[in-house]
């Protein structure tokens, strides 16, 4: 049996739906009203492996805040539900990664139990229709969707464009590496014997 989830989720703002294969090849179909942003999950897809299809649709007449928060807890409860019990996989994933100036680190643990740590500064500004504080409310919303802990540190950079995509091509391979089957594990990486609470 695949590694495999499907989300919906609709509210009043916005209305998202996700399927996901995590042990894919890294193809992608991704539709959001937010041109950055659907740049930015191709990403995870392509470096993260995995088989993505998303479409969003939110109040972007607002602002773009409901649909990148919705659409990363909607990732998020689809990694989770696509790890199931969690039972064989590394649990932990790290990377380090550079694009031109910029140099940021991701670390990760599917650990259950949600901690979100934003060690990045990004000044106020607009990428396209993106604004630079919605990097830190996708990562914080897919840490509420996935329960997992999340560090992103940033090393160098000074443009706006490379030290976000390089944040979410690091959470990429930190995830896949997370994600991925060990074969020496046995069960549940933990002594608790659960990674679920």
């Amino acid at each position: 049996m695949g590694r495999t989830s499907a989300i919906q989720r609709r509210t009043k703002e916005t209305e998202i739906s996700i399927e996901l294969d995590l042990d894919g090849s890294g193809q992608y179909q991704v539709e959001t009203p937010i041109g950055f942003l659907t740049h930015m999950v191709e990403q995870l897809a392509k470096h993260g492996l995995f088989d993505l299809k998303v479409r969003a649709v939110g109040d972007t007449h607002i602002d773009g805040h409901h649909t990148t928060e919705d659409l990363a807890i909607s990732l998020g409860q689809a990694v989770a539900e696509a790890l199931g019990d969690k039972a064989g996989i590394r649990r932990y994933g790290s990377a380090t990664l550079p694009m031109d100036e910029a140099c940021v680190t991701c670390a990760l643990d599917l650990s259950g139990r949600p901690f979100f740590v934003w060690a990045v500064s990004l000044p106020k500004a607009k990428i396209g229709d993106f604004d630079s504080e919605l990097a830190e409310v996708f990562f914080e919303g897919f840490v509420r969707g996935s329960q997992c802990n999340l560090h992103m540190r940033q090393h160098a950079g000074d443009n706006l464009h490379h030290v976000i995509e390089i944040s979410f091509k690091a959470f990429a391979r930190a995830l896949r590496e997370a994600t991925e089957v060990d074969p020496r594990v046995r069960g549940v990486p933990s002594t608790k014997g659960t990674l679920t609470e």
